[in-house]
This record gives structure tokens, sequence and C-alpha cells, in this order.
């Protein structure tokens, strides 16, 4: 069968998406998910992650440029950038503080080495920031210097990225991404999807199923799954659709689901390319 990596992002994010992350590990439901290093109570969070964590599942840094979180390089501030469209802005006009940009990523790979005790095994981007042009040469380089045996998520698939307006753009921008890359001798996955339009999250089985037909050995799907608490509705407005994905992932019809396409979720050792 082909392996998939089956990545939960915003791990750190808020305690229940931390939570809900953790008990799909225990089920042996996921093989990977990213660390948002700004997320509040970090430090335990990682703890618990390592504890849950068996032999070769996958820890990633999700760089974090937005979502209202406070920067680390720049705690003072209550936010580095509200949403993604300002970022957006700023990197197609040229207009990013590159240096401020490059402090806060250095700064996120430090705080995850200490409190994971490691490197990441990889490297992604909230709301996929990281493919923005003038952002993914500072992440690249970050990795490169602090990561070394790092791979980087690029967001393109025999299909794009998955479904609607958001995956066509990911797709686009990663094309960039991959070439600077692979100038730097950096590993990215072989394909991506998972991108979907959250108004549809009471079809996720569905939709999930389609994120798959077509995709090559090693291939990677992002997800969301959490449990909604006080906390995550402060930083992030769309949160049902963490419940549905999580009641599926826990559910029966996510293994058959996953056979039936080929694809299995075994673990492999850490940091090979």
């Amino acid at each position: 069968m082909k392996r998939l990596i089956l990545c939960a992002d915003d791990y750190a994010l808020a305690p229940g998406v931390s939570r809900a992350i953790r008990e799909l590990v225990a089920a042996g439901r996921l093989n990977a998910t990213s660390v948002m290093t700004p997320g509040p109570d970090l430090a335990a969070e990682a703890e618990a992650l390592l504890a849950a964590a068996p032999p070769g599942f996958q820890i990633g840094l999700h760089v974090t440029l937005t979502g209202g979180l406070t920067p680390l390089a720049a705690p003072d501030l209550p936010a580095f950038w509200p949403s993604i469209a300002p970022l957006m802005a700023a990197a197609f006009l040229r207009r990013l503080d590159r240096a401020a940009v490059a402090a806060e990523i250095g700064a996120q790979f430090g705080a995850f080495r200490s409190a994971l005790g490691r490197a990441p095994d990889f490297v992604d981007g909230h709301q996929h920031a990281h493919l923005l042009p003038g952002i993914r040469d500072l992440v690249l380089d970050a990795a490169k210097r602090h990561a070394p045996y790092a791979w980087v998520r690029q967001c393109r698939g025999p299909h794009g990225a998955g479904q609607g307006l958001k995956g066509r753009i990911i797709a686009g921008l990663s094309g960039g991404l991959a070439r600077a890359a692979a100038a730097r001798g950096i590993a990215t996955n072989p394909a991506f999807s998972g991108a979907y339009d959250f108004a549809r999250a009471g079809t996720f089985p569905a939709i999930f199923r389609g994120f798959l037909p077509a995709l090559p050995d090693g291939s990677l799907v992002m997800v969301h799954p959490g449990h909604v608490d006080a906390a995550l509705k402060r930083v992030d407005p769309v949160h049902e659709p963490r419940e549905r994905e999580l009641a599926y992932l826990a559910g029966d019809a996510f293994p058959q689901d996953l056979a039936a396409a080929g694809f299995s979720l075994g673990l492999r050792a850490i940091n090979t390319p």
C-alpha cells in the first residue's frame, strides 16, 4: 500500500485542538502534526505531545505569521498580522518588513527546539503563509540553518491542492517554493491535498475521499481536527469544521476509506527525506 502523511495542523493553537490531536495520535489515526509555537502553554502542550507520539511520528513547525497570536520576536505587539489578507498584500506589493519576518521565523524555530528538544521534522505555514513571495525564501533559509534535515511542505497535487479558490491559489504559489527549495537542496513532499470550503464541512467524509485519488506514495493531506473551546473561539472564527473532521477521523469509516484508496499511515524514521 502507498504511505500517506496525514498531518493535523495547528497543534498548540488552543487546548481543545491539542487534545483532539493527541487523541487521534493515540488511536493511530495521524502520523504527523505541526506545532504553532506562539500558542499558549507551548511547553506543557509540547510535553504532552512528546508523551503521546510513537517513534517515527513526525512533528513539524507551523510557521505562524497570521491568526491573532502574539509574535515571539516582538511579544509586546497584540498580533503580528491579524489575518492572511494584509500579509498577502504586503508580500505581493513588496512591502514586507523582511527583517521583522525573518526575526519572527527564527524565534519560532528557537521556541520549537526549546519546547521539544530538537529541530522540527518538517516545516509548513499557518494559512500557507510560507508559500508567499518574500516569505518563502526566509522560511527556507531558516529551515536550512535551524533544521537541515527537515522537509518543507509544498501544496500541489495531481488535482491541485484540494478544492475551491484557496486550493487553486496555494497550488499556484507552490511552484515558486518548490523551485527555491530544490535550489537549496531541501526536500519537499511529492504531492499534497486537503484544501476545501469549510462551509461544506458537513460532508467532510466525502470530501476527504476526494482528496485521495491519484496521490502518489508519500503524499501529504492536511486536516484540522479539534474540540471547540473558549480559547479556540477567541483566535479562530471558523471552528465547527474542526469537530466534524475529528468525528470522521476518529470513526470507523476513516480507516476503511483509507484502505479502499490504497493508503496506510505507516510511520517512518525521523528526518529521512
